[in-house]
């Protein structure tokens, strides 16, 4: 059973920053593409950035995604936040939970609420 859990979010002020962590099980991870993507309210789920199983960091402006294939982590440092960063952050993986019958799916975390507000 793959597992994405998100943790790290919270409210901050407008021009601080944030890591969002997306501890992952289940999956083959060193393998797998992690992403991290964001829903505002009233808004369609948008990607932020992704990273392939060849890379260890991704820079997507203000945000920069990176991950440790020996804790299975994924993390995302957002700067300079601005409140239309506000949302719902969440975990993806693009992967396979077996190296038997190899098969990528789609796999999401629960998000986490990053609210940037004074």
């Amino acid at each position: 059973q793959v597992q994405l859990v998100e943790s790290g979010g919270g409210l901050v002020q407008p021009g601080g920053s944030l890591r969002l962590s997306c501890a992952a099980s289940g999956i083959i991870f060193s393998r797998a593409t992690m992403g991290w993507y964001r829903q505002a309210p009233g808004k369609q789920r948008e990607l932020i950035a992704s990273i392939t199983s060849g890379v260890t960091t991704n820079y997507a402006g203000r945000f920069t995604i990176s991950r440790d294939n020996v804790k299975n982590t994924v993390y995302l440092q957002m700067n300079s936040l601005k409140s239309e960063d506000t949302a719902v952050y969440y975990c993806n993986a693009k992967g396979s939970s077996t190296w038997i019958n190899y098969r990528v799916n789609d796999y999401w975390g629960q998000g986490t609420q990053v609210t940037v507000s004074s």
